[in-house]
Formats: structure tokens, C-alpha cells, sequence
């Protein structure tokens, strides 16, 4: 007699469910959005230690100072691009209930005629205040964004920052400051550049400046000249003829506790191409330490590639070929200044900064008060 078949013999078991990840709470999240003359960039994020946790981010190409140079005026078809934007942006940050927030311009409304009527605009259609930032905050914000990438070893460190609109550069001498508390001290410096009465170590700001050159305002300056390397050279001299009034340690070189860290999607792609990256990926870059001689080697393949080539190439992409090499102009004249070894690359920047000055204010990041 054949056996019988227990009940329920072959019937598959009832798949067990995992919970829904549970939301996190409203009263945790942090959001930063930085309007440049270039894009509009929205993180939203909550304490993690002494890091922070991306929840939701946004970016997009706006073109904010598409014409600027010319006129003075933000255009039209910019600010019609800009509020669709940010009216992205609202909605997100109205889906996660975001209250604690910063929402910041930089360059380009700085020098726009009719900026103030653009943020009114901004307000009435979207309900989103934004606030148009001095040059001293933007870079201080980009500085406090790499803190963490700060090494025990740095005793001098060039923070630079390379926009669409504008070129922010600060050095700070840390060797007053104990090898392990340099990320601290810098983090600590949202409370201005200028040193306050504090009893913890000071990082001390020697010298900072605002060049109102980024990747697009210096590609403007020069799109009559035709050929490619005569453009790029020319942009390049150009723009380190407007860094002679930032001429810290000008007679000393630096020692070799020296260090730059290089924040901006220029700084990111030379870096993914180096690597030889078919795919963007942060956890590759951020952090990544190149020599003068390899960045060098990159833009000369930039350069060789042409026009035609860069928009080609997966890691360019035809919306940024014209201002890679705008920004390489830039790099390219940083480092014939103060050649390096030791170049960080910073996959990060005002907006992590906005957000870690609103975490480190509230009391709500790890590892003492910053």
C-alpha cells in the first residue's frame, strides 16, 4: 500500500515578508539646496554619528547664468528652468516633511541686476525662500564639507572649490592644531573664518579669495576663440592672472605636511577618468588622492579627444565636454602654482557643508561639539 501523502506535501510555504523600511523621522531630516549658475542641487539628510545619511537628493542642469555675462540679467528661459526645478524640490521636501532647511544661491544671483526680483518670483510660486549667500559663507560652507577627508598629517591646506559662477580658495594652517583634532577644528570654523574666543584648537584661515570665475563664466569669457587647445590655454593663463592678490606663503614653498583638496564635478570627472571609470561611482572618488602628473596626463587626453570626443565619452556626457575643459583650465593653473602629490578629490561640498553646520549647531552630531 503506497504511503500517504502528508497534507500540504508540495505546497510552497508562505513567503515570509520583510517589513517596510520605516520612514524616518521628519524631525531628523536636514535639507540643503545650493543654486548655482549652473545647477540646482538638493540634498535632504539625517545625523548619522558624526557623518550624515542621504535620504533623498535632486540635481539638474538649469542654466541660471545662460547669458548673464552679457546682459546682468538672469534671463527668461533660465528662471522658468530654475523655478521647474525647484518646484521638484518643494515637492520632495513636502513629501518627507522637511522643517529644518537651508535654500542658498551663490554667484550668479550675486551679480544678477534682477536677482532680488527672481527670489520673490522663487517665493510666489514655489513657497520656497531662498537666500543669496556672500562669497566668505560659500567658501566656508566647501571648506567645512571636507573636513573629514582632512589628513592627521596636513599641518597646510588649500581648500578649493570650483563652481559654475565663481572660484572659492582658502588656506589654513593647522600646526597649532593636534594631528587628531584637524577635521574637528576645521568643522568648527561655521562660525566664521576670523577666530572666536573657543577652548578648543583653532584651525587659522591665512589667506581666502573669491575668483567670480567657474566652469561657465570663464567658458563665456573665451567662446568667440575656435581652436580647442588655443581656448584652453588662454583660459587657463587667464584665470591665474586673477589669483595674484591670493599669495599666501608666496616666497616660502609649502612644507611637506601640504595638502589640497579639490571639491567640484570638474575635480569628480577627472578623477572617474583617471580611474578609467565606464560608471560614475562615489565610493571610488570621494577621497581619491592624485599627483600634479596625473591629473596633467587626463586633461592632455582631454585635450587630444576634442570637442567630438569628449561628448563621446561616457564620463564627460555632450552637456559638460565645453565646461570640463573650462574647469581643467582652472586645475591645470592651480597646480602650475602649487604643484602637489597630494591632491584629495571631494566628492562633496556646499551642500554637505550647509547640512553639516545645521547638524553640528543643533547638538545633534557624534563625537563632542564641533
Amino acid at each position: 500500500m503506497a504511503p500517504k501523502r502528508p497534507k500540504g506535501a508540495g505546497a510552497f510555504p508562505k513567503p515570509v515578508e520583510s517589513p517596510a523600511p520605516k520612514p524616518p523621522d521628519p524631525s531628523s531630516l536636514y535639507a540643503a539646496l545650493d543654486l548655482g549658475t549652473n545647477s540646482c542641487r538638493m540634498l535632504i539628510a539625517q545625523p548619522k554619528g558624526s557623518q550624515i545619511h542621504v535620504v533623498d537628493s535632486f540635481s539638474k542642469s538649469v542654466q541660471l547664468g545662460s547669458g548673464l555675462e552679457s546682459t546682468g540679467r538672469l534671463s527668461r528661459g533660465s528662471m522658468r528652468r530654475t523655478i521647474q526645478a525647484m518646484r521638484i524640490c518643494q515637492q520632495k521636501l513636502k513629501r518627507h516633511k522637511v522643517k529644518s532647511m537651508r535654500l542658498v544661491a551663490t554667484e550668479a544671483c550675486r551679480r544678477a541686476k534682477n536677482a532680488r526680483e527672481f527670489v520673490r518670483q522663487v517665493k510666489r510660486e514655489t513657497g520656497l525662500q531662498l537666500e543669496i549667500i556672500q562669497p566668505e559663507e560659500e567658501a566656508r560652507l566647501a571648506v567645512i564639507s571636507c573636513a573629514p577627508l582632512v589628513s592627521t598629517k596636513t599641518e597646510q591646506l588649500l581648500v578649493v572649490d570650483i563652481g559654475g559662477g565663481s572660484t572659492e580658495l582658502v588656506w589654513m594652517d593647522l600646526t597649532s592644531v593636534p594631528p587628531i583634532e584637524r577635521a574637528r577644528a576645521i568643522m568648527r570654523l561655521r562660525s566664521g573664518f576670523h577666530s572666536v574666543d573657543s577652548p578648543f584648537p583653532a584651525a587659522k584661515v591665512v589667506d581666502w579669495i573669491s575668483v567670480p570665475l567657474g566652469v561657465a563664466t570663464l567658458r563665456d569669457q573665451f567662446r568667440d576663440v575656435e581652436d580647442d587647445s588655443a581656448r584652453f590655454a588662454l583660459m587657463s593663463w587667464f584665470f591665474e592672472e586673477n589669483l595674484s592678490e591670493f599669495a599666501p606663503y608666496k616666497d616660502a614653498p609649502p612644507s611637506e605636511g601640504f595638502q589640497i583638496i579639490g571639491t567640484s564635478g570638474t575635480v569628480t570627472t577627472v578623477a572617474a577618468s583617471h580611474l578609467g571609470l565606464r560608471r560614475y561611482d562615489r565610493t571610488k572618488v570621494d577621497g581619491l588622492r592624485m599627483t600634479s602628473e596625473q591629473i596633467d596626463k587626463v586633461i592632455r587626453g582631454y585635450l587630444d579627444l576634442g570637442p567630438k570626443g569628449r561628448r563621446a565619452d561616457p564620463r564627460i556626457g555632450q552637456d559638460r565636454q565645453a565646461l570640463i575643459m573650462s574647469g581643467s583650465a582652472i586645475l591645470q593653473a592651480l597646480l602650475r602654482c602649487w604643484p602637489t602629490d597630494r591632491l584629495s578629490v571631494a566628492d562633496r561640498g556646499l551642500r554637505e557643508g550647509l547640512l553639516y553646520a545645521q547638524m553640528s549647531a543643533d547638538g545633534v552630531l557624534e563625537d563632542g561639539p564641533f
